[in-house]
């Protein structure tokens, strides 16, 4: 388990979450993340739902830690992560041959489309793919072998996630309206699993330096919380992006570990529903996110 230890800043944090803002009249006040969230919400309108999980010293902070948001392809860092733990566990090897046809394909396949001609790829190829590059049909080839949503599901609740779940393939997953719990998270609750998943035992030790690789090796995110992060600061991220459905606003996420300088690392998840339902991601609402990785960089600097 993450151990709790709080020093000024984290328990001027947890204070600001959950409503306190007195502090001693000796101290001055910083403003806190969460305030400079909201701040950032009013002015680009739409809902942005954020967890800082400061490992140091075991302090979530952020807005909206407990509100559900479309996971879209965050939740393939943690598919990834799943398999990794099931080929640790002998129940599976990467070097396992999935075979799959014309008929798997679906929108966003930039490794499996291009090797439809040999009819299948390795689950390490997979994973891997899952995580880079967000193929989506390598996602639903890692679903299915794991046994279905409901059974990839179980395996978060199993490490310990109350709330992160997924119940359809991609892309239909997509689609979560308000309201929806179906195929969503929490930003604590993804920021958590994510901590575990890199920091502590759920994997063996080269698989989670491998999970880790894919994560620092993805380029889907430089324009998101990264963007946002000292270029010196070692980072790795998984995004989540769902666009065009008009009357729904499009999604822009990543959820990203950072290690800064001569400290325990950092889990920043970042959910951004913005009010635009065109068929591109704009600038400025991955712009959104990097601000909220500059927040996040000088909180913890």
């Amino acid at each position: 388990m993450i151990k709790t230890k709080m020093d000024r800043r984290a328990l001027l944090g947890g204070m600001g979450a959950v409503g306190f803002s007195a502090a001693a009249p000796a101290l001055a006040k910083p403003v806190l993340p969460q305030t400079r969230f909201k701040v950032i919400e009013a002015s680009a309108g739409g809902r942005l739902g954020v967890a800082i999980l400061d490992l140091a010293f075991g302090a979530t902070i952020g807005t909206r830690l407990n509100e559900r948001f479309a996971l879209c392809s965050t939740f393939k860092l943690p598919l990834a992560a799943a398999v990794l733990e099931a080929a640790d566990k002998g129940q599976l090897s990467l070097d396992e041959i999935i075979p799959y046809t014309k008929a798997d394909l679906v929108f966003h396949a930039p490794v499996t489309g291009p090797n439809l001609a040999k009819g299948a790829l390795t689950i390490r190829a997979l994973a891997e793919a899952a995580q880079l590059t967000s193929d989506n049909v390598a996602a639903n080839l890692l679903i299915k072998r794991l046994g279905g949503p409901q059974a990839v599901t179980a395996i978060w609740r199993r490490w310990g996630d109350p709330a992160t779940r997924i119940d359809r393939y991609e892309p239909e997953m997509n689609l979560v309206k308000a309201g929806d719990v179906q195929d969503t998270t929490t930003p604590e609750a993804i920021a958590m699993m994510v901590a575990k998943l890199c920091t502590e035992d759920v994997l063996k030790p080269a698989s989670r330096e491998m999970l880790i690789d894919w994560m620092i090796r993805t380029q889907t995110g430089l324009k998101r919380l990264r963007a946002g992060f000292p270029k010196q600061w070692r980072a790795g991220d998984k995004t989540g992006t769902m666009n065009g459905v008009k009357g729904v606003g499009n999604k822009v996420n990543d959820v990203a570990i950072v290690w800064p300088p001569r400290r325990a690392p950092v889990i920043v998840a970042a959910f951004y529903e913005s009010p635009y339902d065109g068929e591109d991601t704009r600038d400025q609402d991955q712009a959104i996110l990097a601000q909220v990785g500059r927040i996040a960089a000088d909180w913890i600097a």
